[in-house]
Order: C-alpha cells, then structure tokens, then sequence
C-alpha cells in the first residue's frame, strides 16, 4: 500500500495562540509530508509494502533505519494532529476514571506527561498509552519511536502523544521546550483521546 498524508483536521491557524500557524504549516506540510515520501520509498520492492502501519510497527526490528524513522514518524504525526483541536473537550467516562486511579487528578497526569517530555534528551516524544494491563501508563520515547514498537522499552497502545521534536515548537517558544509542554494542553482534543481509549480496550 501507498501511504498518504492526513489532511489537517482543521485550519492551521485552529491552535493559536498556543500553537502558530506557521508551525502547524510546515509541520504538516513539510515535515510529515517527508516522513510519508521517505516511508514509501524506504518500503518499495519489499514485503512491508502491504503492511498497514501498526503491523510496521509491531515488527520494527525487521526493518531497516529508514523504516523506523520515517514508519514512527508517519504514524505518531497521523495520531498528532487527531488529538490536537481547540475545542474545549475534558476526559469524561471510563477514561476520566482511569486517569483519576493511575495518576490522582488530570493536572497530575498533565505534570507527569511534561516531565517527561521536559526530559526527554534530544527530539523524540512523550505518550500517553494504554499498556497490557489496560492500564494508562506515561513514557517517553526517542526520534520517531512509539509504544507500538517491538524495541519500545514501554510498549503499549498510545492514545496521546506530544512531539518534542525542536520543529514542533521551536518557532514561537525557541529554546523554552516547558512553556510548549504547558501551552499544548490548551489544545488537545480530549474527545478524540476518550475515542482511542475505549478502542485501545
């Protein structure tokens, strides 16, 4: 299969002021545009050219760099940009309790989720996921890794992820990773979170 880039579920300036319009731009644009071209070339003439993109990343370690990077950085920008709406959502239902038992209110997971990606060396990102328990767990992970990968050190199903990655941010907060770790919770899209919580159950 061809993969494609998701159209931006909204218009680039939907974010603003927390996220510019000019980042969503060439994030979108560009920079995912990339990982989709350099993923199907990466893929051409061999069997992961019928693989969906989870069964990619189930079996990572069978491919090579260019699979991983540009397969991880397809996937997680795909699931970026669906949690990402300023449309005022809150976690509701068996996810709002979830949060309660596993972290002790949403400001702590909020917390938990920042520090993570505060501390994350380099570029890479922080996630929210749903592990084999079917309990939510917070981690981190490198590049364009995901908890869906074989070689994930926490694996998981990822139900929200935030892009440390300098080009996320690096226009509007430059060096200030923490204010934009802040800031992106303004915006995320807690119904669409709520939606890839029941399905990961």
């Amino acid at each position: 299969m061809s993969h494609t880039l998701p159209a931006l579920p909204y218009a680039f300036d939907a974010l603003e002021p927390h996220i510019d319009a000019q980042t969503m731009q060439i994030h979108h644009d560009k920079h995912h545009q990339a990982y989709v071209d350099n993923l199907n070339k990466a893929l051409a003439g061999t069997d992961g050219e019928t693989k969906t993109l989870e069964e990619l990343m189930a079996d990572i370690s069978a491919y090579p760099a260019a699979v991983r990077n540009n397969g991880g950085g397809h996937y997680n920008h795909s699931l970026f940009w669906d949690i990402l709406g300023n449309n005022g959502s809150q976690p509701t239902g068996d996810l709002a309790a979830a949060i309660d038992e596993a972290f002790g209110s949403l400001d702590a997971l909020k917390g938990k989720m920042s520090t993570a990606g505060a501390t994350r060396f380099g570029s890479g990102w922080a996630w929210l996921l749903v592990n084999s328990n079917g309990k939510l767990e917070v981690s981190s992970t490198p590049n364009q890794d995901n908890p869906l990968m074989d070689v994930a050190e926490v694996k998981g199903t990822p139900i929200l992820g935030i892009d440390v990655w300098e080009h996320a941010y690096y226009l509007k907060y430059q060096n200030k990773r923490p204010d934009y770790l802040k800031a992106i919770f303004n915006v995320v899209n807690w119904d669409a979170v709520n939606a890839r919580y029941k399905a990961a159950l």
